[in-house]
C-alpha cells in the first residue's frame, strides 16, 4: 500500500461534530435578527460561501454586529456542544509522528475554522490551514489542494483528501488526488456514496486501522 507523505482534512463532520452547533449559531442569528428560524437542510444549502460571505448577503450596515455575534454565540457553545470524534486526536498525532504533512481544507471562514481547532486543541498539529476565506474560490474548488501540493513540492498521487461532502470528492477529483470519505456523521451520506470514492470509512476506528496498516 502507497504511504501518502501528505493528507488533507475536512473539519465538520470529519474531524469535529460541530454541525449542529453551527445550524444553532444560525439560528441564533436569524432568530434574534430576521425573527425567523431554518431548517437543517435550509442551513446546508448555504454551504460554499463562507459565515462571513453569508451574513454580508443578509444585513446591510450592520453586518459587522450580526458576525460578531454570530462568532460569540459559535465560540461560547463549542464546548459544550460539540468535539472531535472519539478516535481522532490519537489518528492525528499519529499521523504527526510520521512526519506526514498535515493540512486543512475547509470551506468555513477563517474565524470559525481558527475558533473551531484552538478550542479543541489541534490547531498546533496541522502544518497548513486552508479555509474558505484563504481561496478566490470555495469547494468543489480543488484551489486549496494546489496550494499544499506547491507549498510542500508534493505530486498529487502522494497525498490524500479525508472529507464527508461530495464538495470533497470533486474537490480531490479535479486536483488529482485521492479522495477518502468519511460517513460517520456526513450530512449528504447517500449523496456521497453515489460519487464512488477511492477509499471509504464507517468509522474512525476503520480510518485509525488503514494508516496504521499504511505507515507502519
Amino acid at each position: 500500500m502507497k504511504k501518502f507523505k501528505g493528507i488533507i482534512f475536512d473539519i465538520d463532520g470529519t474531524l469535529t461534530s460541530t454541525n449542529e452547533l453551527i445550524f444553532a449559531s444560525f439560528n441564533h442569528i436569524t432568530e434574534k435578527y430576521m425573527n425567523k428560524t431554518m431548517t437543517p437542510k435550509e442551513i446546508i444549502s448555504l454551504f460554499g460561501p463562507t459565515e462571513d460571505q453569508i451574513i454580508e448577503g443578509w444585513f446591510n450596515e450592520n453586518h459587522q454586529e450580526v458576525k460578531d455575534d454570530y462568532y460569540s454565540y459559535y465560540s461560547d457553545n463549542m464546548l459544550d456542544s460539540a468535539d472531535l470524534y472519539p478516535g481522532i486526536r490519537e489518528l492525528l498525532t499519529f499521523l504527526k509522528s510520521k512526519n506526514v504533512k498535515l493540512s486543512i481544507y475547509t470551506g468555513k471562514g477563517r474565524s470559525a475554522a481558527l475558533i473551531t481547532l484552538e478550542k479543541l486543541n489541534i490547531d498546533h498539529i496541522f502544518d497548513m490551514i486552508v479555509t474558505g476565506s484563504d481561496v478566490k474560490d470555495h469547494k468543489p474548488s480543488p484551489e486549496g489542494i494546489n496550494v499544499f501540493l506547491e507549498k510542500f513540492n508534493l505530486s498529487p498521487d502522494e497525498v490524500l483528501m479525508i472529507g464527508d461532502a461530495p464538495a470533497d470528492v470533486i474537490a480531490a477529483r479535479r486536483a488529482g488526488v485521492k479522495i477518502a470519505s468519511v460517513v460517520w456523521d456526513s450530512y449528504a451520506k447517500e449523496e456521497v456514496l453515489s460519487l464512488g470514492s477511492d477509499y471509504l470509512f464507517e468509522s474512525v476506528e476503520e480510518l485509525r486501522i488503514f494508516f496504521e496498516e499504511m505507515m507502519n
